[in-house]
C-alpha cells in the first residue's frame, strides 16, 4: 500500500512526529472529516501545504484514492497496535506485579500471604533488626503506600515490630 512507513506497516513514531506537526495535524483532521483535496489547509502557503500533506502520506496516516483524492486509513491505529508486542501472561505471584512493584493484592488469602512473605525476605535478612525509617525505605520499591504494606506483613505474622515500635525483624 503506498503512503506506508515500511515494508512492515506503520510506525508509531513517524505518525506522532507528523501529527506533532501543526499544519499536518489540521490537514489530517479535515481530511477525516471529509474536506475535498481543494479545501485542505486553504490559508497554508503551497509549499507548506504540500510537505504538510507528504508528511501525513508517508506516514501513512492517509492514503491516495483512485481520484487523486486523499483518504484517512481506517486502520492506522489498528495496525500500530498489532505491532506492539504483547505482554506475556504470568503466572504465579508474578501476576500480581509490575515492573517489581505490588499492581494488586491477592484476593485469596494464601496468595496474598505468600507474596508478602515474599517480600519481607527480600526486604529483610534473618536476625538482622531495621527502624520503620529503614523499613519504610525498602517497602517504597514495592509500593507508594508503605503504611498498609507494612500493617499487611505484621498482621499476617510476616514482620515482627517491637514493643516500642521502634524496629522491625522477621519473626524467630
Amino acid at each position: 500500500m503506498a503512503g506506508r512507513a515500511g515494508m512492515n506497516g506503520p510506525h508509531w513514531r513517524r505518525v506522532l512526529a507528523t501529527l506533532g506537526n501543526t499544519d499536518a495535524r489540521i490537514a489530517y483532521a479535515q481530511i477525516v472529516l471529509g474536506a475535498a483535496h481543494a479545501d485542505l489547509l486553504p490559508d497554508v502557503k503551497p509549499q507548506r501545504r504540500q510537505r504538510a500533506l507528504a508528511a501525513l502520506l508517508e506516514s501513512g496516516l492517509v492514503g491516495r484514492q483512485a481520484s487523486g483524492g486523499l483518504v484517512a486509513q481506517d486502520s492506522i491505529f489498528r495496525d500500530l497496535l498489532a505491532l506492539q508486542p504483547r505482554r506475556q501472561p504470568q503466572t504465579g505471584l508474578d501476576r500480581f506485579m509490575r515492573l517489581g512493584r505490588i499492581e494488586r493484592y491477592p484476593a485469596n488469602v494464601a496468595e496474598r500471604r505468600a507474596l508478602l512473605a515474599r517480600i519481607a525476605n527480600e526486604i529483610i535478612e534473618p536476625g538482622k533488626k531495621l527502624t520503620e525509617r529503614q523499613i519504610n525505605e525498602r517497602l517504597l520499591s514495592y509500593t507508594d503506600d508503605v503504611v498498609l504494606l507494612r500493617r499487611y506483613m505484621i498482621d499476617f505474622g510476616l514482620l515482627q515490630r517491637t514493643a516500642t515500635g521502634s524496629s522491625y525483624s522477621l519473626p524467630e
